[in-house]
Order: C-alpha cells, then structure tokens, then sequence
C-alpha cells in the first residue's frame, strides 16, 4: 500500500468547508439585497399603514397555499361570470411543508410558509451559483446570484409563495444533471414537479441531458464495445464518471416526470374528469396555453391611447428582452439541460393565457437567461459593478415595497 492510499479520507467537515467559504460572498450579497427589501417594505407598509407581513403571508396566491395547508383540497369560489376558482390548481409540496412547519412548531401555517420561502430562496441562490460556477466560474458566480436576487419582482423569493421552493429544486436539479448524478437530478425533479405546474421544465432538462450522455457516451465507445477509461467532455455541461450507469440514467429519467404526472392524475381522479381533468381546473382559474395569443392581444389592447401605449412599448421591450438573453445563451452554447430548462420556463410564461401581471414572476425561475449578464458583470471591475448593483438593489427594493402594497401579484 503506498502512502497516499494510506492517507485518511478528510472528514466530512474538511470536504465542505472550502465549498462554504466559496458560495459564502454569494450567498452574503443575496442575504443583504433580501434583508434591503423587507426593510424597505416594512418601511413603506408602515407608511401606508398596511401590514408587512400580511403582503408577503397572508394575501391572493399565500392565502390559497395556507388554506390547502389547513384544510386540504376541495375548496372552490364560484365567480359571478361562473369562473370557478378550485384550490386544486395549486401543487401539494408547499402546502405540505406549511403543514409540517406548523404541525412541529407554535407557528401558523402561514409563518411556516414564510419560513420556508427564506430558506429555500437561500437553497435557490446557492443551487443557482452551483450551476453558474460549474459552467463560468466563481465570479460569475456571484453575479449570477446577485442578478436574481435584484429582480424587479425580486420581493417575491421572501413570500409565502412557491417560487423560491421551486427554483431551488430546480436548480440544484440542474447541478445534478451537469455533474451526472442522474438518481438525485430524478428525485429533486420529482419533487419541483410536485411544486408547480412548470416542473415540466426540470422534467424536460433532465431527460435532455440524460438522453445527450447517452448519445455521447455511444459515441465515445470504440468499435470493439469498451468505453473510454478517461472522463469525455459531455454536451450536457459536465464529465461522465467512468463505467457511468445506463441503469441510474434511466432510473433519473423514470423518476422526474412522476411528482407533477402523480398530481395531475390524481386531479383527474378527484374530479371525476381523467386524466385531462387538471386543464379543467386550470381553465376555471382562466389560465391556459393558447401560444401567446391573449398575451400579444392584451399587449396590442395597450396601443388604444397614448398613455398606455407607452407600457405596450414596455411590455415589448421586456419581452423583446427575453428573447435576446435566451440567443445569447444558444449563442454561449450554454449546456443543453440549462437551454431546454431556460426554453420550457419562458415558453410557459409567455405563452400561458394567464392574468398577465403574473408574467415577471413567472418567468423569475428561469435563472439560465441571467448568465449572459453575470459573465459581462464578471469582466468588469468590481469598483464598477459594484456600484451598479447596489443602485440597482435599491430600486428592486422600491418597486418591490410599491409592487405590493399596490396591484402586486398573484
């Protein structure tokens, strides 16, 4: 046995250590852009005497969340239209954590949905640096991180919302992809598939990037059947660990559409509609996939004066916005699963007939489009960017206290 077999394996401790003080800046800075929100919200909720903390526990999408939480499924509000409003639309897994959180606490349903939303944005941030160091390093890193926590809708990662639980599965599922960890990229998709209806994504990049492996890996093979010892470069963004295996790929790949194909089927069931039952739900709810039709109407419903044509020219813009990140990460050749991922999540977001002030937050899971910008952020000079993401901290923080003592979501 030579000396370096014989060396200890490092403790546990010893391995992680280096990672914390890594993702520690990142996970610091976004911790500082948070808190800068919540105060300021206090601050302006206090100002207008509303309560703070009802706005992000207690009021439209956290208010169904908490009643699931509390009561389970079943509920419904019939509209005067004759829109009917099932709680069904909504997906189990925060309702089932406000529940935990409430059940092992003296805490509400609703403080343990807020609890979760803070830690799980944390979870989120660290997931999201983990796949941004993984494709452009540490600085980006940060950047990348830093970005989505300065999101204009950036307050709703501390409400009682899904959003945060979300992309933190999401994340840390990507992370699993890239690194070829097929049974946890499976299991963290099973669950972001059991938060909300756009688990569709994690699903798609994970089949994505398992079927890439796959092609590469036969590719790699020599003609007479063995497989390269060494560790091939994979167009999923990662290395596959040698004698990789087919059966945990395919394991991965079994589990991750089951979390949201389990909840649509069980609707179904519940319903008495089949399997399609949940797109009933939804269509009570007016929410749909029509290819963007009701969205571009809404936006062209906006040129009818001249006040509002100025936000249809807005709404353009960020939409035009959109579009142009997501070539620059085709252009980037970002690794497959991200670019499946980025697609399915702003697809879904743009394309739904849902209430379309919703849309920004919708599409707030879609980190990858954040990329292109935290490697421009990373050239630059701190004393540079710095102080641009500082102003623009305290502007998400503003529109975010003015957000939501005002229209605010759903």
């Amino acid at each position: 046995m030579t000396d370096l077999s014989a060396r200890p394996a490092p403790r546990p401790s010893q391995r992680l250590s280096p990672r914390v003080r890594q993702v520690a800046p990142a996970l610091l800075g976004y911790a500082a852009v948070r808190a800068l929100g919540l105060l300021t919200l206090a601050l302006w909720s206090a100002a207008r005497d509303k309560s703070a903390w009802t706005l992000l526990t207690a009021r439209w999408d956290s208010l169904w969340y908490t009643r699931v939480a509390e009561l389970g499924y079943g509920y419904e509000v019939r509209l005067p239209n004759g829109d009917v409003h099932s709680n069904l639309a909504f997906f189990p897994l925060l309702p089932w954590l406000e529940r935990l959180g409430a059940a092992v606490s003296p805490l509400s349903a609703a403080d343990a949905g807020f609890l979760v939303a803070v830690f799980a944005s944390l979870a989120a941030a660290w997931g999201i640096f983990a796949v941004a160091e993984h494709v452009y390093g540490d600085r980006a890193a940060v950047c990348a991180v830093l970005l989505w926590a300065v999101l204009p809708v950036g307050i709703v990662q501390s409400m009682a919302y899904s959003e945060s639980l979300f992309t933190a599965l999401a994340a840390w599922s990507l992370y699993a992809v890239l690194t070829g960890r097929w049974v946890t990229a499976g299991s963290l998709a099973l669950l972001a598939g059991l938060t909300r209806p756009v688990g569709l994504a994690v699903v798609a990049a994970v089949w994505a990037g398992a079927i890439a492996s796959f092609v590469r890996d036969r590719g790699a093979a020599p003609s007479g059947g063995a497989r390269d010892p060494g560790r091939a470069p994979s167009p999923t963004g990662g290395t596959t660990p040698p004698g990789a295996s087919v059966t945990r790929r395919a394991l991965g790949m079994l589990l991750a559409p089951l979390g949201a194909a389990g909840y649509v089927l069980w609707v179904g069931h519940d319903t008495g509609k089949g399997p399609l039952g949940y797109l009933d739900v939804q269509a009570g709810w007016r929410n749909g996939f029509d290819g963007g039709y009701a969205f571009a109407r809404f936006v062209a419903d906006k040129f009818t004066s001249i006040p509002s044509a100025l936000a249809g020219l807005a709404l353009i813009a960020g939409v035009g916005l959109v579009v142009w990140l997501y070539v620059v990460c085709v252009r980037q050749s970002q690794p497959l699963p991200l670019l499946v991922y980025a697609g399915v999540v702003t697809a879904l977001a743009l394309c739904a007939s849902s209430y379309f002030g919703s849309k920004p937050r919708l599409l707030m899971p879609a980190f990858p489009l954040l990329l292109p910008l935290a490697l421009a952020l990373a050239r630059t000079r701190t004393r540079r960017s710095a102080p641009i993401l500082a102003l623009i901290a305290v502007a998400s923080a503003v529109y975010g206290a003015f957000w939501l003592n005002g229209s605010g979501p759903p």
